[in-house]
């Protein structure tokens, strides 16, 4: 066997996690084991585990199937009494390396993740073969928007001491990394719990300024009302901080907005971006939206469609809303399932009609491409970018836009 199989779900810090678990039982020797690592965003997520799980258990008959993540931790039973399945471990457990070691048996291995204080303290030193990596500074989180599990998952707000950070950052810069992307579930909460109480900005001028082989620093999903002063002079001053910026804005509607229980209005994220394109003027934005949110009209979702174009938004991901059971926005008043389908569909024609523009404006300009596998990589701006000819990865090569293939920008080398 080619050593133990994980398969994950979900968002960017799952992906980490994911490289953190295989490390545990790559080191336990544990080629029996597959490790599904679920999601609990939405209902089709995990449809989609469960179908993965059965699938596993039909081409793997003697593996030892492990689930964890999100969906197992706010349901152990659910997925324990699922018969393909082995064991539960929670989203705590699943990054120690005791959960993975050969003789653990317990069925179901799952504490109350609202009791836990401390982040991991067990980082990675680098995903094979990767010229960038994700780096967790934050989990959990405090706020409550009612159409959010993911804190029953999770557990309240937890940071990384900057320290820790700065450490895990030389590793992976030692190991070749080239861009380093800070991840958690709501980042830009990062520090209140810290001594001193550092915020976000704070955390990432201290990384850049300690560590100088970092080439590039990204953010995943940001909160446009949590920016702190000193990531606003990093926006304005700092090269290696990348002008991307993906924002969690979930709707573009005030009262959708605010029976979401979200802390921003849709004049804060227009006047977020403008602020933002100010002080850099080539920053480009990625977007979370929900269509179909309980109670949504047809001027709603216009309001949501027109934010689009007022922010300038590039890249969208956009999903259809989904029960979540447990959740206050479950008992609302449904949108017809059609319908938010509708409306993710035009949502998402919006958002390709966005990239494509973006694309097509890089087109004989230049464009500095950190090659990650096959002369494939990403420009500053988030942009897949294909290079011609042959290159390492791990380099950053100044090329040329040359054309547009899909959702791919073509260039070659300077």
């Amino acid at each position: 066997m080619g050593g133990p199989e994980v398969v994950s779900f979900g968002c960017r810090l799952n992906a980490w996690e994911a490289e953190v678990i295989r490390g545990h039982a790559t080191l336990a020797d544990r080629d029996d084991v597959i490790v599904v690592n679920t999601c609990a965003v939405t209902s089709e997520a995990e449809r989609q585990a469960r179908q993965t799980i059965r699938r596993l258990r039909r081409e793997r008959p003697g593996a030892e199937i492990v689930v964890t993540g999100c969906a197992a931790q706010i349901a152990p039973e659910t997925w324990g009494a699922m018969p393909e399945v082995s064991r539960v471990v929670g989203n705590r457990e699943k990054l120690d390396a005791v959960a993975f070691a050969r003789g653990i048996n317990d069925p179901v291995l799952v504490q109350d993740i609202m009791a836990v204080q401390e982040t991991a303290g067990h980082l990675i030193e680098g995903f094979d073969g990767r010229a960038r990596a994700f780096l967790q500074v934050q989990n959990g989180c405090d706020h409550r928007c009612t159409f959010c599990i993911i804190p029953y998952g999770r557990g309240n707000s937890r940071s990384v001491p900057i320290g820790v950070v700065v450490d895990e950052a030389r590793k992976l810069a030692a190991n070749g990394v080239r861009e380093i992307v800070l991840t958690g579930v709501d980042i830009t909460s990062y520090g209140p719990d810290l001594p001193g109480q550092p915020t976000l900005g704070q955390l990432c001028r201290r990384l850049l300024a300690m560590v100088p082989e970092i080439a590039r620093l990204r953010l995943t999903s940001i909160d446009p009302v949590e920016v702190d002063a000193d990531l606003w002079r990093l926006i304005a001053e700092e090269e290696r901080l990348m002008p991307h910026l993906h924002l969690s804005l979930q709707a573009g509607d005030d009262m959708i907005l605010k029976r979401m229980k979200r802390r921003h209005s849709r004049d804060d994220a227009i006047r977020f971006c403008a602020e933002a394109r100010r002080l850099r003027p080539d920053m480009v934005f990625g977007a979370d939206l929900i269509a179909g949110f309980p109670t949504e009209t047809d001027e709603m979702h216009a309001n949501s469609c027109r934010l689009v174009a007022e922010c300038d938004l590039t890249w969208l991901h956009v999903f259809p809303y989904s029960e979540r059971p447990g959740t206050p926005a479950a008992q609302m008043p449904a949108v017809a399932k059609a319908e938010r389908k509708a409306r993710a569909a035009t949502l998402r024609s919006l958002g390709q009609a966005a990239a494509a523009r973006h694309l097509a404006a890089q087109v004989g300009q230049p464009v500095e491409v950190l090659v990650e596998t096959d002369g494939k990589g990403h420009s500053p701006h988030f942009a897949h970018v294909q290079l011609d000819g042959a290159h390492a990865a791990g380099d950053i090569v100044a090329a040329l836009g040359t054309g547009v293939t899909g959702d791919v920008l073509q260039a070659r080398a300077a």
